[in-house]
């Protein structure tokens, strides 16, 4: 038997899993998450600030003590865009190690997307080839691939801490914003239509995050049982994900804090993470839209469980 505890270190999150292994058998101890925002203030000038500085040692001592509860003898604490990007992310990387002892890794996009493939993998079956896409607040991942390997992959620093900063400033977000907004994208995103046309795939898998927050807001308004958590994903028609899209861009803050399904922390950013995903969904002429409930951390799990690292 063995326990390790797999922290995810993102711009807006920070997600702790804790698992089991008994001969082949994996078993899913603890899950949490905090919302973080380590990019805020600072993001665009590539520094994490004071602040968010601050909160982040907060959350690890705190992940640190639920760790030792545990009696983990592997800790993996995965950093992805905030820091990497960041001028002093080797101050907090030592800050980190010498009040809690976790020594934080720093990734590059591409293993990011990789790992991404891993942790959906492992949880769905991927029956055709398929665009992975994940959002996350500095960076957002692509990979084109099948059950059996990645054809494509590609990290772009579009994180929706980023868009909401260049992209975002009326609220409701006005239709030049959007325009603005679809233009760069366009330009920014041309290594991914070349992939596309060369591999052709034939549904987008939407990995956690904003795609958790629009799955939860189909179900609530329908009143339909979210079945994400526990099938690990969920068939999103395209058709009601663009009514909910002509939701979020239509309403300011407070309004869209009173859509069923809208959590507090997701109402600012999901705005522009919804206009990518509008986007894709327009540009690759997407058919089929699946939610799945996992991501980096599900991959390093799967990793650690096939013993690859």
């Amino acid at each position: 038997m063995s326990r390790i505890a797999i922290i995810d270190i993102g711009t807006n999150n920070f997600h702790l899993l804790i698992a089991e292994k008994q001969q082949d058998k994996i078993e899913i101890l603890h899950k949490s998450k905090v919302f973080a925002f380590i990019g805020k203030g600072g993001i665009h000038s590539r520094i994490i600030a004071p602040d968010a500085m601050e909160r982040a040692l907060q959350y690890l001592q705190n992940f640190k003590k639920i760790i030792d509860t545990f009696g983990c003898e592997e800790i993996q604490a995965i950093a992805t865009s905030a820091v990497r990007n960041a001028l002093n992310g080797k101050e907090l990387i030592n800050l980190v190690k010498s009040k809690t002892g976790i020594q934080i890794q720093v990734i590059e996009g591409e293993r990011e997307a990789e790992l991404i493939y891993y942790g959906v993998k492992s949880y769905l079956v991927i029956t055709e080839i398929s665009l992975i896409m994940d959002i996350g607040g500095g960076s957002v991942e692509f990979i084109i691939c099948d059950a059996e390997e990645i054809y494509w992959k590609q990290s772009f620093e579009i994180g929706a801490q980023r868009l909401l900063y260049d992209f975002h400033q009326n609220d409701p977000i006005s239709q030049r914003e959007i325009e603005q907004l679809n233009a760069y994208l366009e330009k920014i995103l041309s290594p991914l239509f070349e992939a596309n046309e060369q591999f052709l795939p034939q549904a987008l898998i939407g990995s956690a995050g904003s795609f958790d927050t629009i799955v939860d807001i189909y179900c609530a308004e329908n009143h339909i049982y979210n079945s994400l958590k526990e099938k690990k994903e969920f068939n999103m028609p395209i058709s009601a994900y663009k009514q909910i899209h002509q939701q979020l861009i239509s309403k300011n803050l407070e309004e869209r804090l009173k859509i069923e399904g809208m959590t507090a922390e997701r109402a600012e950013m999901i705005v522009v993470a919804s206009c990518l995903i509008d986007f894709i969904v327009n540009r690759l002429a997407i058919k089929q839209m699946r939610v799945s409930a996992a991501s980096l951390k599900e991959g390093v799990l799967w990793e650690w469980a096939n013993k690859k690292i």
